[in-house]
């Protein structure tokens, strides 16, 4: 469906807190406090040093949300009665984990405020079909910091989904036009020689994307929402479809790296389109 355009907003940025970054996946239900402090420092400290700052900050479900979603199959879709209490689980364990990501911002003194897609987005099919920006253009009009993260929607064709931190920025994207999409994870960049990771990809453009192809790999654990190479995948689309846009993968688990890239840096490995898009 078409995306509803905003009225451009400047010094606009996305950044994502990978849910293998944010939590440990291979412990069910288990947040990496520190790390989450550390991050919401790095925020806060790009705030202060850039006050015109506009963010919207988003974040995966790694170990909380992704065990119950593989074994009710929840992304695929909802019908039993089953699914649907599955449904419910999904939820509770993204909005578990979403409260400690909020606290942690709010420790950092900055004025987080949680949007919860499963309240305000409707999917058909597996992608956000419609979705009332007000409050959350509002959150940024008015200097707040608007959380979203990967959690359960209702969808008119599937019953029920699950959307990634990805598939909202997508639509966001497409909506507001950010200048910058970030995607702060564990792995330093793309690997140009995976599995035995000593190159970076330093750009990637949707020329370069088949010298690469081989190299793009999925996650190594529990994620219902795809790897890497998906990952790429939708930033190429993105930064094709939103002129001026440009991506960057990274490493949060580098002290001082999130504040960088929020600041200007491009650590990581850069995406960007090859054309411009008249809207």
């Amino acid at each position: 469906m078409a995306v509803p355009i905003q009225p451009p907003m400047p010094n606009l940025q996305f950044l994502k807190l990978g849910g293998s970054l944010i939590t440990d996946k291979d412990l069910p239900g288990t947040a990496r406090l520190e790390v989450l402090d550390r991050l919401a420092g790095e925020i806060a400290a790009a705030f202060q040093q850039q006050p015109d700052l506009r963010l919207v900050l988003g974040h995966g479900s790694g170990s909380f949300g992704h065990v119950p979603a593989r074994k009710y199959g929840t992304r695929l879709g909802v019908s039993t009665s089953t699914q649907w209490l599955g449904f419910v689980e999904v939820w509770r364990e993204a909005v578990a984990l979403n409260r400690l990501v909020v606290d942690a911002l709010q420790r950092a003194e900055l004025p987080a405020m949680a949007l919860a897609p499963s309240a305000s987005v409707l999917a058909e099919d597996g992608l956000v079909a419609r979705w009332d920006l007000a409050s959350l253009s509002a959150a940024l009009d008015h200097g707040l910091l608007p959380v979203v993260y990967g959690d359960v929607v209702f969808d008119i064709v599937r019953g029920g989904t699950i959307l990634s931190t990805e598939d909202l920025f997508a639509y966001l994207a497409r909506a507001l036009h950010p200048q910058r999409l970030l995607l702060a994870g564990r792995e330093p960049g793309v690997w140009a020689d995976y599995p035995v990771c000593t190159r970076l990809v330093e750009q990637i453009t949707p020329s370069s994307l088949p010298q690469i192809a081989a190299s793009l790999y999925g996650s190594a654990s529990t994620d219902v929402t795809g790897g890497m190479a998906s990952k790429v995948q939708e930033m190429l689309a993105l930064v094709g479809d939103v002129p001026g846009l440009e991506s960057l993968i990274f490493s949060g688990e580098t002290p001082g790296l999130v504040e960088q890239a929020l600041l200007g840096a491009h650590p990581g490995t850069r995406i960007v389109g090859t054309r411009s898009v008249k809207w």
